[in-house]
């Protein structure tokens, strides 16, 4: 008669229902509707555009990455969540080659999947802003009809796709910060406004959003800080000086903030593991969009607000470790 064998293994001891690729592919899905607004706002082209920058993401998973990885989802969210913060007529090889970087050097550098340290998506952008800082900055006139492709769009690599020669429109965002020109909130929260692909509706984002959020794969405390942050901060300036600062409302729903809030500031391995850090994380990330918005050089503020607070993610965690009972707060975060 064999005697029954003790297995000791190390802790967690209990494992929740969700795996790492249940959670990457729901936030795939949850990422289909704010797709579809994109193609329905800004026609064909905005479609291409994030199909290119998830191609170059996928195919640089599966020359660089380990076996198996594609699996996970998280190239693919790192494809989609880079396209859809491009202009919708974007050169369709430097969305490829945003897609390149974004999971090149923003996530197999690093050693792969939970190991990187900023977001892949905003990284890979910030390189294409960095290198192509007059294609990422040219926006349609809404004019266009749903099949109709910019030019610029299928120019060859290296071919003078920098140099655009078409009519451009302007984002909500742009209009206030050089012409004191807003956008209606109505407008903004229901998508029909110019910019990127993912500047589309607020009220679809929102919704998708919280779906993951209601399936906890996502920590509501850093959305609902960031737009906290948002708009009190904003909200006071306004009251303090409505012709010179915008509306609280204005500065929720314009722009990528309900886009970053929801699906790149919430990612779980470049943003904080402890309640209290999701707070301070979140509000960090508000104070610092507000600020770049009003005083800093570009419109818009939300890739680098992210990116900074990214940096900071391992000292806040560090400083916001609950107290191990039994012990004083010196002892456990020593």
């Amino acid at each position: 008669m064999s005697t029954p064998r003790l297995l000791v293994t190390a802790s967690p001891h209990l494992k929740g229902p969700a795996s790492t690729p249940t959670i990457m592919w729901n936030v795939v899905g949850s990422l289909v509707p704010v797709v579809a607004a994109a193609g329905y706002f800004f026609g064909f082209g905005a479609l291409l555009v994030i199909a290119a920058a998830t191609l170059g993401a996928l195919l640089t998973e599966v020359v660089l990455g380990s076996k198996g990885s594609l699996g996970d989802g998280s190239a693919v969210i790192t494809g989609l969540l880079l396209g859809l913060t491009l202009p919708p007529g974007f050169p369709l090889w430097m969305s490829f080659l945003g897609g390149v970087v974004a999971i090149a050097f923003g996530k197999l550098i690093f050693g792969g999947l939970g190991q990187n340290i900023f977001n892949p998506a905003l990284l890979g952008r910030a390189f294409l802003q960095a290198a192509f800082p007059v294609a990422i900055t040219t926006w349609p006139t809404g004019d266009e009809n749903w099949w109709d492709l910019n030019p610029v769009q299928a120019a060859l690599p290296l071919m003078g796709a920098g140099e655009v020669d078409t009519v451009t429109g302007a984002t909500p965002l742009g209009l206030w910060k050089f012409e004191r020109i807003a956008t209606d909130a109505v407008d903004l929260f229901t998508g029909a406004i110019g910019g990127s692909a993912g500047e589309t509706s607020a009220l679809v984002i929102t919704i998708c959003g919280g779906y993951l959020a209601l399936r906890n794969f996502l920590s509501w405390r850093i959305p609902a800080s960031i737009f906290l942050t948002v708009f009190v901060l904003s909200g006071a300036l306004w009251l303090l000086d409505a012709s010179r600062f915008p509306s609280p409302l204005f500065m929720l729903f314009s722009g990528g903030l309900m886009l970053g809030a929801w699906f790149m500031a919430t990612d779980m391995v470049t943003s904080p593991v402890t309640a209290k850090g999701c707070w301070v994380f979140g509000a960090g990330i508000g104070a610092l969009v507000v600020i770049i918005r009003l005083w800093g050089g570009l419109p818009e503020g939300v890739m680098y607000a992210i990116l900074l607070m990214n940096a900071m993610v391992p000292y806040i965690n560090q400083w916001t470790q609950p107290r191990v009972f039994g012990t004083r707060l010196q002892e456990a975060t020593s």
